[in-house]
């Protein structure tokens, strides 16, 4: 008869995040993972079959389900329009100012370390592009009917342009954590919006 499991996998996958999340997908060792856990290697393999690749597949599913929400914050609001857009911004430049922050998103992360080599990684990825998007094309709407971006203005191509902004900006704060620098770059994305 099996033992029955001595751990949450709750807290497991919770610390399997964090750790990835710190050094990315290939620094992280099954080491890591155990010291990281507290659960020994036959344990990890028999809970997440797959091993590292299933931890590392899980740890997205978390991430995207417990911390995007949070970050994405009143965007993801029925009633979101231009400020809520803004706040978005302002709070990725908040996060990449401090030493937390610098590790980035591990979407982010993710895409460029793994998507273009891992489909399963790469599809969790487009999976969070698509919901910004969705997200952001929504405020632009709202924006749009309430006037307070130009008439013109196409929501579903700008989304596209604030997504690509926001991915490259925490590719930016990573390397350069230079609030002007980051400030310019949010402002000028938004002027394109006026």
């Amino acid at each position: 008869m099996p033992r029955p499991r001595e751990f949450d996998p709750d807290a497991v996958l919770e610390q399997a995040m964090l750790r990835f999340w710190g050094r990315g997908y290939r620094a992280t060792s099954i080491e890591d993972l155990v010291k990281a856990t507290g659960v020994n290697p036959g344990s990890l393999y028999s809970a997440f079959p797959g091993g590292k690749q299933t931890l590392f597949l899980k740890s997205l599913e978390r991430y995207s389900k417990l911390v995007v929400p949070e970050k994405l914050g009143e965007l993801e609001a029925p009633n979101a329009s231009v400020a809520q857009l803004r706040g978005y911004f302002d709070g990725l430049v908040r996060d990449l100012l401090s030493p937390e922050g610098r590790q980035g998103c591990l979407l982010v992360n993710t895409a460029i370390e793994k998507a273009a080599e891992d489909d399963a990684a790469a599809a969790v990825v487009r999976g969070h592009l698509a919901r910004l998007e969705r997200r952001m094309t929504h405020a632009l709407e709202n924006a749009v009917r309430r006037g307070l971006v130009r008439a013109s203005l196409d929501p579903a191509g700008s989304a596209k342009l604030l997504v690509a902004t926001c991915q490259g900006l925490m590719v930016v704060g990573k390397a350069n954590p230079d609030e002007a620098v980051l400030r310019a770059i949010v402002d000028s994305v938004f002027a394109t919006l006026d």
